[in-house]
């Protein structure tokens, strides 16, 4: 007659002690791959800086009323120190909503220290976040921040400003930069949102060319669209990288190298959308070698498949862009393409195949890209182009 009564003082106890983030699925809203840290290239030299914050403004997919923040020291041979760690929802000035800024955690630690070559997670944040809204998100370096894990096409600006600034409103001082700096996360729980679509890609996922500050990235149109759409149960995760190849370190980890660290690690992950290649393909027009075998290409997206499927993940194959006129363009790379193209094409060989070479190609002359859709280098689509491409995405795919 007992068991009754112990159970449910049982049943309490276990829910007061159970963590935060039990309440509901956590789901991978945004996401900016790390690829390197900060290198000098003609007319971009490096600045040194250090005890500086850096403020950025991400816009998420998938809202929810908890969120937590992933950092990347993952590119970097070194641990660093972080001063401390500040969220808030942005308003329309890119500045904190009054009442939302709320100081981030890690392990119950404020200023915690990321190891060499490792990310950090976040305790759960309680924290409203609406669907398509922008969080600031404010980290703190107090020591040397020059050499740190970037994201180098944020296509969004940052400021970094000195000293800790973290709970600032409006940050004095600084500059303006346009790489992502540290974080390379963020999910949410507690919302409609349980399922999680990472796109892997290059510049073109990564959104190169696209208008900076307003989030014109293909994934970003398509999360638009779901919300219109009310498939509110589904995150978009942006894992492009500029430059990055299939079966080449150089930007960033290739895409094999990196498939653990930015799919099969994004909580909620059930959908991967794969646009990769051009780079490949384009990149060894001068090499001895030559080109790429289409043969080789077509084993790097077997791979990709096998492990996604291992874990339930549905993966879709994006054929690659027409890009004759790109200063990498050969007739040589231009067969591999067409060659790996047909392979995508061919059923049974991903869940469903996504043509984004049909929907961008001119018309008159399929083996470029429509002008209505190129930014002027042939390669890279304009705001019109990532448009066109996220509405080519059948949204039956995710139902």
């Amino acid at each position: 007659m007992r068991l009754k009564p112990i159970l449910s003082l049982l049943a309490a106890s276990l829910a007061l002690a159970s963590p935060a983030w039990s309440a509901g699925p956590w789901v991978r809203t945004w996401a900016a791959s790390p690829g390197e840290i900060q290198t000098a290239w003609p007319g971009h030299p490096i600045v040194p800086m250090s005890d500086v914050t850096f403020r950025m403004v991400a816009r998420v997919s998938a809202g929810g009323h908890k969120v937590r923040l992933r950092l990347s020291n993952e590119m970097t041979d070194a641990p660093l120190a972080i001063g401390a760690v500040h969220v808030a929802l942005a308003g329309l000035d890119g500045t904190p909503q009054p009442g939302t800024d709320r100081v981030v955690t890690f392990a119950g630690q404020a200023a915690p220290t990321i190891p060499a070559f490792a990310p950090l997670e976040s305790d759960p944040v309680a924290l409203a976040v609406p669907s398509l809204s922008k969080l600031v998100v404010s980290i703190h370096v107090p020591g040397e921040a020059t050499r740190v894990t970037i994201h180098s096409l944020g296509v969004s600006s940052t400021r970094i400003v000195p000293g800790d600034q973290t709970a600032a409103v409006t940050p004095a001082g600084g500059r303006t930069a346009f790489e992502r700096y540290i974080l390379s996360g963020i999910d949410v729980s507690g919302g409609p949102a349980t399922d999680t679509i990472v796109t892997l890609g290059d510049s073109i996922t990564d959104g190169a060319a696209s208008s900076d500050d307003r989030n014109q990235r293909w994934p970003d149109i398509l999360a638009e669209r779901l919300g219109r759409a009310g498939m509110t149960r589904l995150a978009v995760a942006n894992a492009g990288i500029s430059g990055n190849r299939l079966l080449l370190t150089g930007a960033g980890p290739a895409a094999l190298a990196r498939f653990d660290r930015d799919v099969l690690s994004a909580p909620g992950v059930r959908y991967l959308v794969v646009l990769e290649g051009v780079n490949d393909i384009g990149s060894a027009k001068n090499s001895p070698a030559g080109a790429p075998r289409a043969e080789d290409l077509i084993a790097a997206y077997r791979q990709i498949v096998a492990r996604a499927h291992a874990h339930g993940i549905k993966v879709y194959g994006a054929t690659i862009l027409p890009y004759k006129g790109a200063g990498y363009w050969s007739e040589a790379g231009e067969a591999v393409r067409q060659t790996v193209n047909r392979w995508t094409r061919t059923p049974g060989h991903f869940d469903a195949v996504i043509d984004l070479d049909h929907a961008l190609a001119d018309k008159a002359d399929p083996l470029t890209m429509a002008a209505a859709f190129d930014c002027g280098d042939h390669l890279h689509p304009k705001d019109a182009g990532y448009k066109a491409m996220a509405d080519a995405v059948d949204l039956k795919l995710f139902r």
